[in-house]
């Protein structure tokens, strides 16, 4: 974990700096693809995604190890040759996973978030899940353990095969000729995260797109068939947490509403979107389709609001990147309360932007756990002896985000006044 976030250290700027290149170019050539609160929900969702895998939450149920140590039938050597086989096998372990989670209730879960935005530009890249705290990828890398793959090489690979993924979303970058028969592109992605009905659960592959072409999951990108980005069950809001947990939630609720019991268990690993006849009749939702005209979510922010939210995400950004650096100072128990406390800050300050009547107190209460966090002696004595930076930072952040919550509230009176 400690290598991990020091290359957090460096990628996650990288990004951040490629995405203000890519709004740049995109109000310079009058194609902008980004909205102000939407992409804050974005990098958020980036933020709760390091969170979750530097602090090790979850529960793995099949290791490559174990695998590894009971399948193995070769020993390859280490060279160029081992590492490309090996990056092939990681590719072809996530276009299966993908699959799944596309084509099953349960998983689709862990993977909603992904798609959840109503724009598609590079920043919508970082929602990533957190949901995923079931560790059962490694059964996808079966022929890698099959062919002795060290364990060591899949952990380099890795994160270089997710981090790949990252260029390729853009509405900036046309067709790449032969390159769209060997590589996922930009156009192959957009098709991916269209709901578009002719282009639902098509390339799924991460790198090498041969997986869709082989496997019967390839569409190309149609001139007259523009891709309109979203899920078919809008999330209406912008907070990540509640994403991550939206279609689980809306499971819970159908097997607790229907009569049918042997609904109740299996609808669950039945297609993604399946609910039971009875719920449906009873508790219909509501669809979009990309043949209607569709309002995206954007619920009205006034200038404070929205510079109050990039206060919010600025602040907290600066307390991730500080634990990143400093994440061999921190014992496991201190890492969970202080990523435990990042996390209570990203869900609230993502509340308030959605407008929710309750986001106003919770914001306060948060506000006043945070100080209270800091002033509580045992931490307070761990913060001054070997993290002060942090520790005046968190009571200035905390203390004016008190303040700035009265002005927004003052705010939001007059503004009903007003349309009284």
């Amino acid at each position: 974990m400690e290598i991990y976030a020091k290359v957090l250290l460096w990628v996650v700027p990288f990004f951040l700096i490629l995405i203000l290149v890519e709004m740049a170019y995109g109000h310079f050539v009058g194609k902008q693809t980004y909205t102000f609160m939407d992409t804050l929900s974005s990098l958020s969702s980036g933020m709760t995604n390091i969170l979750k895998d530097i602090l090790g939450l979850g529960v793995v149920i099949v290791s490559y190890p174990f695998l590894l140590k009971h399948l193995a039938i070769f020993n390859l050597e280490s060279s160029l040759l081992l590492y490309f086989i090996a990056f092939v096998c990681v590719d072809f372990a996530s276009y299966w996973n993908h699959r799944l989670n596309h084509k099953i209730n349960f998983f689709w879960n862990q993977h909603l978030i992904h798609h959840s935005s109503e724009e598609f530009n590079l920043a919508c890249a970082l929602r990533q899940s957190i949901s995923d705290l079931l560790g059962y990828a490694a059964l996808f890398l079966i022929p890698a353990a099959v062919l002795g793959v060290p364990r060591e090489v899949i952990t380099v690979l890795a994160p270089i095969h997710l981090f790949g993924q990252f260029w390729y979303h853009t509405q900036h970058i046309g067709k790449l000729g032969i390159l769209e028969y060997i590589l996922v592109t930009p156009s192959q992605h957009r098709v991916h995260h269209a709901i578009n009905p002719i282009y639902i659960d098509k390339n799924l592959a991460a790198i090498f797109c041969v997986w869709d072409r082989w496997f019967g999951t390839f569409q190309e990108e149609l001139e007259e068939e523009p891709p309109v980005y979203g899920v078919l069950k809008p999330v209406q809001t912008w907070n990540p947490l509640i994403i991550n947990f939206q279609h689980l939630w809306g499971m819970i609720q159908d097997a607790w509403h229907t009569r049918l019991w042997g609904e109740k268990l299996l609808l669950w690993w039945k297609p993604t979107g399946h609910r039971p006849p009875d719920v449906i009749v009873q508790y219909p939702l509501k669809k979009i389709s990309s043949d209607q005209p569709i309002e995206k979510y954007n619920p009205k922010a006034s200038p404070l609001q929205k510079s109050w939210a990039l206060f919010h995400w600025l602040s907290v950004t600066f307390m991730l990147f500080y634990f990143l650096a400093n994440y061999t100072s921190y014992s496991p128990n201190q890492a969970l309360l202080f990523g435990g406390l990042i996390f209570l800050c990203i869900f609230g300050f993502t509340s308030l932007m959605d407008g929710y009547t309750w986001s106003f107190p919770f914001e306060m209460g948060r506000s006043l756990l945070g100080l209270l966090f800091f002033a509580f002696p045992f931490q307070s004595d761990f913060y001054l002896t070997h993290l002060p930076v942090i520790f005046y930072f968190g009571l200035v952040y905390f203390s004016l985000s008190c303040v700035g919550l009265m002005v927004l509230k003052q705010e939001r009176t007059l503004n009903s006044l007003n349309e009284e």
